[in-house]
């Protein structure tokens, strides 16, 4: 239905006063709702959360156990720096971790053992153990004792000088069998830098375990950090994705099990389940030890508790995240299918069945809500991928038709891997198909529009990672923006989370994340206000609109040339630039120095070697070279690239502005699986043209790169490798419109990601009648603002407006802006 926007007089809107917003300059919008219409139903879990042991989130995070290494399982298969007694110093006597005969259990096979006298003392995460005053803390220890008589066990909570913080404990261990001993404290003052001692008197050996201590205030009593879960619980998230991400797909699929004990297996679901004295232990991808104290059974039970759904990922065994193999043993493929059909029994099984009865002995006779269940993540190997899944598929449909099985489509927004997973998903009827990329703002304000072309009776997409590729709020307001996409195409994609969810500040392997914390304070990213404020005002249908768009200009591709290498030792020569005229801007042929390039990048080992420009560090990373001037423009750029040796191929810059912000041809990526030009702004990279090209080791190619304005043509030997044209626009203007029919409102999400602010012509239509004040939530921050534990500066601010049929509001720069507008005319 068309809307005729009305001339006469606004009513204004009653803005509270934000920074800049009374001083920036405007451009003009309009923005025509269709009340009357409907547009797609909105998933009820629209928005969800996925959590991977990444950054420390759950050992030191989310778990709330606060002594590390509780069962001195760290090693240095875990980690290079990690021994049996990482995070514990010996206070006397002689304390060693062995691994022996008489352990707790077979999969718990190392403890320490205590030549008496002696003592440890632990040091917890971050700067130590946290500790409140008068707050309760359980401690509790496996321990045997060769003493006739028994041996007394002293167990205090210190500072790091050694001044106890709480009344101490005393035990006495008897008999040289395993028993579990409790006790608990009350801190007598505040600390983040507390240590736990554990120390033995009299002689013999005292043997020690599962040495641990909680706050006796967890989340919901089921022993999971309070402020991290109720940040998570406040985004009310629909799903909880879950173990991963690359803990699933890297590692042996071997399981823990004699007489190797396989140290660096892929995430397996019956390792992390019953007794946590019985837990395997296991290296983390990320470079780290997994307790397995967060499990499966704390994971579904987390998912409960916020009322969301569980959506677990199994390993399809093919390794990914730079590995890249497939495990080729049909014996173990068949045990991994039969283990995610038992899993499906433990979550959802009566507690008669087999593994019901387990999930019962563990706390929850009833079943859990398992609707969903995902197979693999980011495989770059489509048909051995593909070949696997179908396999599980086949399985989980057999005995379980009413499970969601979920596909995936490699780990890039595009490209060869991409393209055949999707084909393959598509062609086998696939439900719904998993997502993952991470790009830069600019991405995700040029591609607002990815989901308009996808098939509408196709498979639905699952977007299960993504993010712009820092925490600031620029990235939150591109984020945002692409946001309304999503919802605008709520008919496709179904279900969306941002990752990672949480880091550790003293423990970060990837960034941006959601939710950031230390030992003792935790606090929201930009983008964890930016998915709060989307996640809890979903609204249950889109609404119609269309809107004006910002007025700009494309300025042509420009800027100098450069050289690089990754994990590749590679030489150049006969480089060349030439105006689109003819005329040579830069010509030059290694015959003497190399003073006209400049080592932007400040990595590898560049020399000019019997006429040639070589780079001679092979496991060098990044090793960009510069020249020329940034302001060329309509250019060729010509060359002679040979890969010496290493893992890669070579990589050729243009339109090179600065380090951060530059396009280049990767030619042999990904350890040599792929290529691909890729456009890096502001530091982050995203994919404009992607092919399965390899580099051969000694060979020498021939390159040429053909800027024209925004078109760029590439050849590889004198054919024709690929061409594109850069004309996405980076559109700072976006909106949606949902309907909430509990409330009867309409809520108009509108996200201005520009320097000015945008005055919008709002026109809700001549029949529709709207209570004259309306709700006002907005966040609003300069570009570079950064929420930290000192401060906050993107919060969310809430005010009445004054609206009608048709009104004028001014959304301030830099600004996400919901107005919830009770529409009176409806039902």
């Amino acid at each position: 239905m068309s809307r005729v926007l009305l001339c006469a007089a606004l009513a204004a809107s009653l803005l509270v006063a934000l920074p800049g917003a009374g001083t920036a300059a405007e451009t003009d919008y309009t923005l025509t709702v269709d009340p009357a219409g409907r547009g797609p139903d909105i998933d009820e879990r629209m928005y969800g959360v996925f959590f991977e042991d990444i950054n420390r989130a759950a050992d030191g995070g989310l778990y709330a156990e606060l002594v590390q290494n509780r069962s001195f399982e760290y090693d240095r298969a875990d980690n290079a720096g990690y021994t049996g007694l990482t995070s514990w110093a010996p206070t006397g006597g002689v304390a060693e971790v062995v691994d022996e005969a008489g352990r707790l259990h077979e999969r718990n096979r190392r403890h320490l053992k205590l030549s008496l006298p002696a003592g440890v003392v632990n040091s917890g995460y971050n700067t130590g153990i946290p500790l409140r005053d008068n707050q309760f803390y359980d401690f509790s220890v496996w321990a045997r004792t060769n003493a006739a008589t028994g041996t007394p066990l002293s167990v205090a909570l210190t500072d790091p000088a050694g001044r106890e913080l709480a009344t101490p404990l005393r035990v006495q261990v008897r008999g040289d069998g395993w028993v579990k001993y409790t006790g608990g404290f009350r801190a007598r003052a505040t600390s983040t830098t507390a240590r736990l001692r554990v120390e033995g008197g009299g002689a013999g050996t005292l043997r020690l375990d599962m040495v641990s201590l909680f706050p006796r205030d967890t989340y919901k009593n089921h022993g999971l950090r309070r402020d991290l879960a109720e940040k998570i619980a406040a985004l009310k998230p629909g799903f909880v994705r879950f173990p991963g991400g690359c803990l699933v797909n890297t590692g042996s699929h071997y399981g823990y099990q004699a007489p190797d004990y396989e140290r660096r297996r892929s995430y397996q679901w019956k390792d992390t389940i019953g007794p946590v004295e019985q837990r395997a232990a296991n290296w983390n991808f990320w470079g780290y030890n997994q307790s397995y104290g967060l499990g499966y059974f704390e994971y579904f039970q987390f998912a409960e508790d916020i009322g969301a759904m569980p959506l677990p990922v199994v390993p399809a065994l093919v390794t990914g995240c730079g590995q890249n193999q497939v495990t080729r043993d049909p014996e173990l493929l068949r045990r991994h299918i039969q283990d995610s059909l038992d899993l499906i029994e433990f979550a959802t099984g009566p507690a008669t069945s087999t593994w019901g009865r387990e999930r019962a002995a563990m706390g929850h006779p009833a079943p859990f809500r398992l609707t969903h269940l995902a197979v693999g993540n980011e495989e770059n190997l489509p048909a051995e991928y593909f070949a696997h899944f179908t396999e599980f598929r086949k399985a989980i449909a057999a005995r379980y038709p009413e499970i969601t099985v979920v596909g995936n489509s490699g780990p890039v927004e595009s490209g060869p891997t991409f393209d055949r997973l999707w084909q393959l998903n598509r062609e086998a009827g696939v439900e719904l198909v998993d997502e993952h990329y991470y790009m830069s703002p600019q991405w995700f304000l040029a591609n607002n529009h990815r989901y308009d072309s996808y098939d509408r009776n196709g498979p639905k997409v699952f977007l299960g990672e993504y993010a712009a590729r820092d925490n600031r709020w620029r990235n939150s307001l591109a984020e945002a923006a692409y946001l309304t996409g999503l919802e605008r195409n709520a008919d496709v994609v179904k279900l969306a989370s941002y990752a990672p969810l949480l880091a550790n500040e003293d423990s970060v392997q990837w960034r941006p994340d959601l939710i950031w914390f230390n030992n003792h304070a935790s606090w929201g990213s930009t983008s964890y206000e930016t998915q709060k404020l989307f996640m809890t005002n979903v609204g249950d249908h889109v609404v119609p609109s269309t809107a004006s768009s910002t007025p700009s200009t494309m300025e042509p591709i420009t800027g100098a040339i450069g050289l690089s290498t990754w994990a590749t030792a590679a030489s150049y020569d006969e480089v060349r630039v030439t105006a689109a005229d003819g005329r040579t801007l830069f010509a030059e042929d290694f015959s003497g120095t190399d003073a006209r390039w400049t080592k932007a990048a400040g990595r590898g080992s560049w020399a000019v070697t019997d006429g040639s420009y070589a780079q001679s560090d092979a496991t060098a990373e990044n090793t960009l070279v510069t020249a020329g001037d940034p302001a060329w423009r309509d250019y060729t750029l010509n060359l002679k690239a040979t890969k010496q040796s290493g893992r890669e191929g070579f990589l050729v810059a243009f339109g090179v502005k600065d380090t951060g912000n530059l396009h280049w041809w990767n030619l042999g990526g990904w350890d040599n699986t792929r290529s691909a030009v890729e456009r890096t702004e502001a530091g982050a990279k995203s994919t404009v043209l992607d092919k399965d090209t390899r580099i051969e080791t000694g060979r020498t190619y021939d390159l040429r790169v053909e800027v024209r304005a925004r078109h760029v043509a590439l050849f590889l030997d004198g054919q024709r490798w690929g061409e594109f044209t850069d004309d996405r626009r980076t559109e700072p203007f976006r909106q949606v419109v949902t309907r909430d029919l509990a409330t009867g409102e309409l809520i108009v999400k509108v996200v201005n990601a520009q320097d000015n602010a945008a005055r919008v012509r709002l026109d809700l239509g001549r029949d529709t009648q709207v209570q004259p004040i309306a709700k006002a939530t907005t966040l609003q921050g300069k570009p570079d603002d950064l929420n930290t534990q000192a401060g906050q500066p993107i919060r969310p601010r809430v005010a009445e407006v004054r609206v009608s049929n048709a009104f004028t509001h001014t959304f301030p720069p830099h600004s996400i802006t919901f107005l919830r507008i009770k529409d009176r005319s409806r039902p």
